[in-house]
């Protein structure tokens, strides 16, 4: 663990083991750290708290720029190290490396524009000034599925802004945090400013997290079920909090686009990190007179998908983050299939080929969808596409927005106008138009309803970390 600018093993002295999903071998050990070590290193983010947000806004820059610089260069250890520990596909390891590290540089310009303003008053003598403050000590959580630029989509921006952080990994990916904050020593970070706790249970540190009051702020991105009860125990002190939670996004495919163009942006957002990414989506909706070619090409293509370890070459289907995974999406797909839906391909674990060592699922096509099945209501989290026909807009609408959930949403069509029109009535925090990638570090990523509260990414992600002070001077 990384406490106060040292390395440290936990307090009692106990450490758990980190396995490769894809092939079932233990690659390290980590501490297995505790409420004390929490609690030591809330202490020592509190203490280098005034020293850290006294600094100019120019200094924090300078350090943020170097870490940036420091993971460019350690850009492909980083990618090996979470394809080991997390299982993803060599080049998608490589692409996230890059994503994570463009927080940092986004962040290192954003500190720089934290501007405050002045306010007409309605006296003659009286004068409003506004200035924008670090809220103070943060405690984050950080999921397994993006292990690296998870991290520093939180920790870019609340260093930017002056606050200091203690961050709880994913227990199934701490070497990749591990590895995250080297770079951020090397770097020059102060100590104290930032800090990691890696455990095996999670709760005792996000409820120490909650009941310390040196904690002003909590970012958390993982499943609804964790977030509702963070904001509920943060309530108890009136903490700042930041929720990015799950998903059940809609994939929109109107008869005016090119339905092979679509299956193919489907298929490649669908089985991204084997569909275990929050803005997969979840059900894919194609007008009912497009839908055939549509689906013949979607089949096409994921019957083409390669399973395995994601260091070898062509490989773009990876594991599961584990057995637990491999019984949901199993329980989804048998239950459709169970209620009507047609099977196109897949709909089983893979076994064959030494991959029986991991967890993984094959790629996976469900046809005739209909809304009394569990896959229609739950997050899939895996690398299954059910197929939902419709017939209107106003029915495709209606049946997108039919969830809880509000984070992403996707698009088809070649009209602009439907496609503004789409845009406004869903409900959903990102919308993308002909766009499988709405995302950058320049940008708002969060959603609505259930799944979530704030942003991260753009300026609205450094505002998450500040607080609005008035000043009103009599003159």
């Amino acid at each position: 663990m990384y406490i106060d600018g040292e390395w440290t093993d936990a307090k009692g002295g106990a450490t758990f083991s980190v396995i490769n999903p894809a092939t079932g071998e233990k690659i390290g050990e980590v501490p297995d750290g505790g409420r004390d070590d929490a609690r030591r290193a809330i202490d020592a983010a509190h203490a280098a708290f005034p020293g850290w947000s006294g600094r100019t806004a120019y200094e924090r820059s300078a350090l943020l720029y170097r870490a940036w610089q420091i993971m460019m260069e350690r850009k492909e250890d980083l990618a090996r190290t979470m394809t080991a520990e997390q299982g993803k596909p060599i080049r998608a390891a490589r692409n996230e490396v890059q994503y994570g590290a463009d927080f940092l540089l986004w962040y290192a310009e954003e500190a720089k524009r934290v501007y405050g303003e002045t306010i007409p008053a309605p006296r003659g003598d009286q004068r409003f000034i506004v200035l924008r403050q670090p809220v103070g000590v943060v405690g984050a959580v950080t999921p397994w599925n993006y292990p690296v630029s998870m991290l520093t989509r939180k920790i870019a921006p609340a260093i930017a802004a002056g606050c200091t952080i203690v961050l709880k990994p994913a227990e199934a990916t701490p070497t990749c945090a591990i590895e995250m904050f080297k770079v951020l020593h090397d770097a020059g970070i102060p100590k104290g400013v930032v800090n990691l706790v890696t455990a095996q249970d999670p709760e005792p540190i996000g409820d120490e997290f909650l009941r310390n009051p040196k904690v002003r702020k909590l970012t958390f991105t993982g499943s609804t079920e964790v977030g509702t009860m963070l904001a509920a125990g943060a309530a108890r002190q009136m903490k700042r909090i930041s929720l990015e939670l799950g998903g059940h996004a809609p994939f929109l495919v109107f008869e005016d686009a090119d339905p092979v163009h679509a299956a193919k942006g489907a298929s490649l957002v669908k089985f991204l990190n084997t569909g275990q990414a929050c803005i997969s989506p979840n059900r894919i909706f194609v007008q009912r007179s497009v839908i055939e070619p549509f689906t013949e090409e979607l089949v096409s293509r994921v019957t083409r998908m390669r399973a395995g370890n994601g260091m070898e070459d062509g490989i773009s289907i990876g594991p599961l983050v584990d057995g637990g995974a491999i019984e949901k999406v199993d329980r989804q797909v048998k239950d459709a299939v169970a209620k009507g839906a047609e099977l196109l391909c897949g709909g089983h674990r893979l076994m064959e080929s030494g991959l029986d060592r991991g967890t993984f699922y094959a790629p996976t096509v469900l046809g005739n969808v209909t809304r009394d099945m569990l896959i229609y209501r739950e997050e899939t989290f895996g690398p299954v596409a059910p197929i939902i026909a419709f017939d209107t807009e106003e029915e495709a609408l209606e049946l997108a927005n039919d969830t809880h959930y509000g984070l992403a949403s996707y698009v088809y069509t070649r009209d602009i106008a439907r496609g503004m029109r789409i845009f406004e009535g869903l409900d959903f925090g990102i919308v993308g138009i002909n766009d499988i990638n709405p995302t950058a570090a320049a940008a708002p990523f969060g959603g609505s309803k259930m799944s979530g509260l704030g942003r991260e990414g753009g300026h609205e992600g450094i505002a998450e970390y500040l607080e609005t002070k008035l000043g009103g001077f009599s003159i």
